[in-house]
């Protein structure tokens, strides 16, 4: 019967492609105000398909300014075991639009990669699902095991939609294992388990002086610059080493074993060409007591992400800032509790504030760090079929970057967590020129497959 299936999947290549691009053309961008008619005709486009194959399926509203999620679900594999499968059909916005070759909603090929904003973050890989469910269903009728579909339109913004969702509904969405088609592939032609995401806090600190900005020649000298108190309390967080002084701030880390210390070691890297090609800068940043690997992978950072005050717009004005703005995030590594952490950061700028000047902080979004039971029978199938599609072996690593409703699926469900997928490194994800080569496209097809396949032994 696989074997029949796999041969619809690359009977179809042309029509699947064709279909991808017609779900590429929608600008399905989250964070983009007003947008509520694109975000809703992202959303009937994946229950639309889903509803083709003849699965019971729900478009799931939120509240105000939240975003509609899908939810699909076939059980009718009595006895084999339950897969939910995640992704997100919400997409970054496309922006320096003069960066791209090719306009980002209007999906062109060019020697076997596809370029449109989403194609690989993530509505290529949620399209992988569809068509991998097409072929069982028009091949032989059914699913070889049961699956429940979570596709959500928030994750490049809020994400408070499917949080609520799934904390609301866990024996709806019970399952035997989680299945994240949101991560990519460590380099061409390997395929990747992501064993770890880190988790992440961000936060907004905002400095307040005197009571509206000044001349800077009539109260320069007696009027506190907020924009330089800020700018002194954000670089206080962090040592030249970009160590971070919040207390306990590493306290709970739960370091990498020794088997995946020897199987980063043993990933085809350099760390001259990653600085020269991939960062561009004159050295790498962060503690060099660790390998470039394992600050990525396993250590939490500090980043200030943006910082706003005083008079910025062409021209000059010479004012003292009374306001000033930094928008700040922290990735934290896998054991750190984002409660405590992000209370323990609240503790540390109140403590560093200097008298002249007033801070608050608000805590936008909290998330733990993922880590994937590499023992796991769904992890080790997941790993046998992509070996054995792209005849290579699969390589296991951490990512350092995050997906938060991962870790409350985790969490949830009390179910393993698989993080694949089948973007590269240089799919220019949430950069212009964002593309997914068609090869693993296709191949991620029958990977999904034959997973499913090895799921039902």
């Amino acid at each position: 019967m696989y074997d029949k299936t796999l041969a619809f999947w690359r009977a179809n290549q042309d029509p699947f492609l064709e279909g991808l691009k017609e779900f590429l053309r929608i600008p399905s961008i989250s964070t983009l105000p007003g947008n509520e008619v694109e975000m809703k005709r992202g959303a009937k486009f994946v229950a639309d398909e889903l509803k083709a194959l003849g699965m019971d399926v729900s478009i799931v509203e939120g509240n105000a300014n939240e975003h509609p999620l899908v939810y699909a679900e076939w059980l009718g594999a009595t006895g084999k075991p339950t897969l939910i499968v995640y992704g997100h059909y919400d997409v970054q916005p496309p922006e320096p639009l003069e960066k791209w070759i090719s306009p980002p909603f209007e999906p062109e090929v060019r020697k076997g990669v596809l370029y449109a904003r989403g194609a690989s973050d993530d509505k290529g890989q949620v399209y992988i699902l569809v068509k991998v469910l097409e072929g069982y269903f028009k091949t032989t009728g059914k699913l070889p095991i049961n699956i429940k579909v979570l596709i959500e339109g928030e994750e490049e913004s809020s994400g408070e939609h499917v949080e609520r969702f799934v904390r609301q509904n866990p024996k709806k969405l019970a399952a035997d294992a989680v299945l994240v088609l949101d991560t990519g592939m460590y380099a061409p032609g390997r395929p990747t388990i992501t064993t770890g995401l880190r988790g992440l806090i961000c936060a907004e600190i905002s400095c307040q002086g005197a009571k509206a900005d000044l001349h800077s020649g009539n109260y320069g000298g007696v009027a506190p610059n907020a924009a330089i108190e800020l700018a002194k309390i954000i670089a206080y967080v962090t040592t030249d080493s970009g160590n971070v002084r919040i207390p306990g701030f590493y306290d709970d880390i739960i370091k990498p074993t020794k088997l995946e210390l020897k199987a980063w070691r043993r990933l085809p890297f350099n760390a001259e060409d990653f600085r020269r090609d991939v960062i561009g800068s004159p050295t790498l940043a962060g503690d060099k007591r660790f390998s470039v690997h394992q600050r990525i992978y396993a250590r939490p950072t500090f980043e200030v992400n943006g910082i706003s005050g005083g008079f910025s717009d062409e021209g000059f004005k010479t004012v003292i800032p009374a306001v000033a703005n930094a928008k700040v995030s922290m990735r934290l590594a896998a054991g750190m509790n984002p409660d405590k952490v992000a209370a323990s950061f609240e503790r540390f700028i109140q403590s560093v504030t200097p008298d002249s000047v007033t801070c608050t902080v608000q805590i936008l979004s909290k998330a733990p760090a993922v880590i994937a039971d590499t023992g796991s029978p769904f992890v080790k199938a997941a790993a046998k079929a992509q070996s054995e599609v792209f005849k290579a072996e699969t390589l296991y690593v951490r990512r350092g970057s995050s997906i938060p409703v991962a870790g409350t699926l985790q969490s949830v469900l009390s179910a393993p967590v698989i993080l694949t997928g089948f973007t590269l490194p240089d799919c220019n994800m949430h950069a212009p020129n964002e593309n997914l080569h068609l090869s693993n496209f296709y191949s991620g097809i029958e990977a999904i497959g034959l997973y499913l396949a090895l799921l039902t032994e």
